[in-house]
């Protein structure tokens, strides 16, 4: 994607093409192998970026919860499994190197206020404000440091929203439901032409969490202009969010879709197509 049109999605301009986001998130598993083969496949797909999660475990977790139990692949304890997850900045320094190799651009959530440092030192397009930290007005403040914000509103209401507006002006707003996967029901996609309404000078999107690839070109239907994933290349993969991603040959599928749906909205000018003129000759009266 050109600066040009990253330039005009910051601003808030309406723009014919939807920006497609693979979210990684911790779907690595700590793994720098899995994570350039997910690069990969989003790259191949035609994503336009990758995205991470990024987390200082020692303000993000109390000692207690560090020093809970819990099994994982790493250990026994709570503390094991996020230090296990979590990438060190040589291995991001590679990620970096990797997705311009790919020609793909990488941002990440940062979520908490030494991770919001940690990813200053890049050259990322946004900070993505994780729908957990949408009422944490330190660190929405935080993230106003001149790289622009990309909001995600899950588990809010639209007062929570214009307040986290308020204060991290955000380029981009994510309508999504915080459920891992989300049924249907609750996805509650309308919000997103109401959000349009509400916020008129920002970017409206979606966040994905469902395993279905239905719902994100609906979502372009209704006025997405971003709209976000969580990719896996195996959802029986250890990890929270596998269970709400998308496989590889659904990644494919989600783009097609996505780029099918923008060209089949047309402009809205009601009109005769050329095509349509030797039918007019045969059929009209």
């Amino acid at each position: 994607m050109t600066s040009s049109v990253l330039g005009q999605l910051r601003k808030g301009r309406k723009m014919n093409k939807t920006l497609i986001i693979a979210e990684i998130g911790i779907n690595h598993n700590g793994n720098l192998d899995l994570a350039e083969k997910l690069i990969d496949v989003a790259s191949s797909a035609g994503c336009d970026f990758v995205k991470f999660q990024k987390r200082d475990i020692e303000s993000c977790y109390t000692e207690e919860e560090l020093n809970s139990p819990r099994e994982s692949p790493w250990g026994k304890t709570f503390r094991t499994q996020k230090e296990g997850l979590e990438f060190s900045e040589w291995q991001y320094d590679k990620i970096d190197e990797y997705c311009r190799k790919r020609k793909i651009g990488w941002f990440a959530s940062p979520w908490d206020l030494k991770s919001i440092d940690f990813l200053s030192k890049y050259e990322m397009p946004w900070l993505k404000v994780p729908s957990a930290l949408i009422t944490n007005m330190e660190f929405l403040e935080k993230c106003r440091m001149g790289i622009p914000i990309i909001l995600s509103t899950g588990m809010s209401t639209l007062k929570m929203v214009q307040e986290a507006v308020q204060v991290c002006d955000p380029s981009v707003i994510l309508h999504c439901t915080s459920t891992y996967p989300s049924k249907a029901e609750e996805l509650n996609l309308r919000s997103i032409p109401r959000m349009m309404m509400e916020f008129p000078g920002k970017t409206i999107g979606f966040s994905n969490h469902s395993p279905g690839i239905i719902y994100m070109p609906v979502a372009v239907a209704l006025g997405a202009r971003v709209v976000e994933f969580h990719i896996t290349l195996d959802r029986s993969m250890y990890g929270s969010d596998q269970a709400a991603s998308i496989e590889p040959e659904g990644v494919f599928k989600v783009v097609k879709y996505i780029r099918g749906v923008e060209s089949a909205l047309g402009d809205g000018v009601k009109r005769i197509y050329p095509s349509e003129e030797p039918i007019v000759k045969k059929l009209r009266r």
